[in-house]
Parts: C-alpha cells; sequence; structure tokens
C-alpha cells in the first residue's frame, strides 16, 4: 500500500477546518497534516509540511484562495481542491479557480446534508496521484477563430465528455471551433449550479454560441450545448430534426448527467457522421459509450496522459479500444475540425 496523501486543509472557519479533517482522515489512505486559517498560515505550513494536497477555501480575509491560488500556481505548483459556497458569486469564483489550475471543487455542505464532502477523499486522492503535472496555468485568451474557407459544415455531430479537469480542457478545445462549427454537445461532471455560469462563460471565450442545453432544442451549426448538472442526462434524438433531450434515469457510472448516455444516443443518432472526443477525468464515464461510436462508424480521439490532469476516462476508453487516436490537449480543437471536414469531402 502506498503512502496516505498528507493534506493541508486552509479555511477561516474552525468548525469547517474540523469537518474537513474528520471527513479526510476517515480515510486510511488520506492524511491531514496541517491546518491553516489564512493565506499567511497556509504560506508557513505549505513550506514547512510540504503537503501532497491542498484543500482552499475562497473566501477567506487577508487574502482570498483566488489570489492565493494564483501565487501557489505561480510559486509551488500543486494540486489545489477548492472548497466553495454554492451561491452564483462562490460559483463564479470556483470556475475561475479551475481555470487558474485547481485541481477540482468541492461544495461546503448545506443544511440538511446526510453526507457532508462525501467525494472530497477521493478527489484528494486522486489530486495526490496527479503528481508533478501541475504547472502555473494562467487564464487563456480568446483566439482568433481559424479560417473557415476551407471547412465545410454538414449534418456532424461532435461529442464531447469530460470531468476533473475539464474546465481548462474544454475552454482550451472550443476556442480553436469558428463561429460555425458543427453542432457540438458536451457532458462535464459539474455540479448543477456550476454549468449554467460555466456555458455563459464559455460563450464569452469562444467564437461559436455556446448555451445550457434545454430539452427539445434543435441542433444547429454554429451551437455548442453544455448538459445541465444535476437530475437529468443530456441525448441527441430524432433523426430526421436533431435536438437535445433531457432524460430522467438513475446515474450512470455513478453520474448524472453520465458522459456514457449522451455517447450512445450520439452512436445510435449519427453513427459515421460523427466525432467523439474524451477528456481528462476520473473513472471510466464515456469510454464505453465511445466505444459504442466506434463500432457505428465514428471517428474518435482521446486526450494523452501527459496532457490530462487525470488520465482516468481517457485510459480506459483507449484500453478498451474506443479511440481511434490520442493526441495532446492543444492539438485537439483543431484536429476535430479537420475530421469533420473530411467527412463531409468523403476523404477519410
Amino acid at each position: 500500500m502506498s503512502a496516505p496523501a498528507r493534506v493541508l486543509v486552509v479555511d477561516d472557519s474552525p468548525t469547517m477546518r474540523g469537518l474537513i479533517t474528520a471527513v479526510l482522515n476517515s480515510d486510511p489512505e488520506v492524511n491531514v497534516v496541517g491546518q491553516a486559517g489564512d493565506a499567511l498560515e497556509a504560506r508557513a505550513a505549505i513550506k514547512t509540511l510540504d503537503p501532497d494536497v491542498v484543500t482552499l477555501d475562497i473566501e477567506m480575509p487577508n487574502m482570498n484562495g483566488l489570489d492565493f491560488l494564483e501565487k501557489i500556481m505561480t510559486l509551488r505548483p500543486m494540486p489545489v481542491i477548492m472548497v466553495s459556497t454554492m451561491t452564483h458569486r462562490g460559483t463564479e469564483a470556483t470556475l475561475t479557480a479551475l481555470e487558474i489550475g485547481a485541481f477540482d471543487c468541492v461544495a461546503k455542505p448545506q443544511p440538511g446534508d446526510f453526507r457532508p464532502f462525501a467525494d472530497l477523499a477521493d478527489k484528494v486522492k486522486a489530486a495526490a496521484r496527479s503528481g508533478n503535472r501541475f504547472a502555473k496555468r494562467s487564464q487563456p485568451a480568446p483566439q482568433p477563430a481559424p479560417s473557415t474557407s476551407d471547412f465545410r459544415v454538414g449534418r456532424k455531430i461532435i461529442a464531447i465528455g469530460s470531468s476533473t479537469g475539464g474546465v481548462e480542457a474544454l475552454i482550451t478545445v472550443l476556442q480553436k471551433f469558428p463561429a460555425n462549427c458543427p453542432p457540438t454537445v458536451i457532458t462535464q461532471h459539474m455540479p448543477s449550479t456550476f454549468t449554467k455560469s460555466f456555458a455563459e462563460r464559455l460563450n464569452r471565450l469562444c467564437a461559436p454560441v455556446v448555451e445550457e442545453a434545454t430539452d427539445g432544442a434543435r441542433l444547429e451549426i454554429g451551437k455548442i450545448y453544455l448538459a445541465p448538472g444535476g437530475e437529468r442526462h443530456l441525448q441527441v434524438t430524432n433523426a430526421s430534426a436533431p435536438c437535445c433531450r433531457l432524460v430522467d434515469r438513475p446515474p450512470v457510472n455513478g453520474h448524472r448527467p453520465s458522459v456514457d448516455v449522451l455517447f450512445d444516443s450520439v452512436a445510435e443518432l449519427a453513427g459515421r457522421n460523427a466525432v467523439g472526443v474524451i477528456l481528462t477525468g476520473m473513472g471510466r464515464d464515456g469510454a464505453a459509450g465511445l466505444l459504442k461510436m466506434r463500432h457505428a462508424g465514428a471517428r474518435t480521439v482521446g486526450q494523452n496522459e501527459k496532457t490530462c490532469v487525470v488520465y482516468g476516462m481517457p485510459r480506459v476508453a483507449y484500453e478498451l479500444g474506443a479511440v481511434e487516436q490520442q493526441l495532446p490537449l492543444q492539438a485537439i480543437g483543431e484536429e476535430l475540425l479537420k475530421l469533420t471536414a473530411a467527412r463531409k469531402e468523403g476523404t477519410e
């Protein structure tokens, strides 16, 4: 058995620090080695304790969590898990943290939560395993859209699945898309309070229109549809007039929405007229669905290990034979445009 993941807990509330510590220490593979009440204490503790992972509150006195995260990623890059309230302000701040380079985020418990921080220990262990893949990651600047003179669009669909590390990965991929990109559907594992704000942020950063998917929304050229987090899965249906469908079903692979549910529907609807992409994330969600897409004739792409925050979902998909080609993150957006253009011209 490998050594337990060593964690520093940073929060200005002693009660919250105690709760996080108790939850983490209940897992034998995690060891909280220290606590800090603000950024100054945390800076000293990081130097002294050299933790594997830091959990970091966003709203703190003296220096807020975002400013401190920037300093960590600049001076001593390491896995950081943000702890946020699920208010609108907290959502925006957490999305910013993920863009800066935070490993993942968790919600502070609400009244009535019976299992507070239920998945925190698993995220901490995944963060510790991510090793030295963390380097300074500044917010990406919007890039000019590629020339569309040679890019022909047709009835093609791009389907993307992502999880941990997906905020940064999706921004990187989608900023390569022109305003007339093929209809694109995305399932990103994310709490329900985050997806609307994330869609709005992507819409500001990218040339196509990005929106949170709604039930019955027609798939249109130049539009990207992000699955809403929460109670329903995103599918695509209706071959004569493809549209989004939000369906009530139990979680699949522990997730709702699930990447597998989306990919399965795309395989059935579009077959060889689709391209499937699996990006960074924990677990195996999407791997079986991507294999189904490939068997249906779709082209499939997986993010390579070197550029993944967590090489989980892409690894399983690759090992199943679902991934036609593995690529570094920066190359995926342009490859998707080539694949969709080639399908139109019949040159694949």
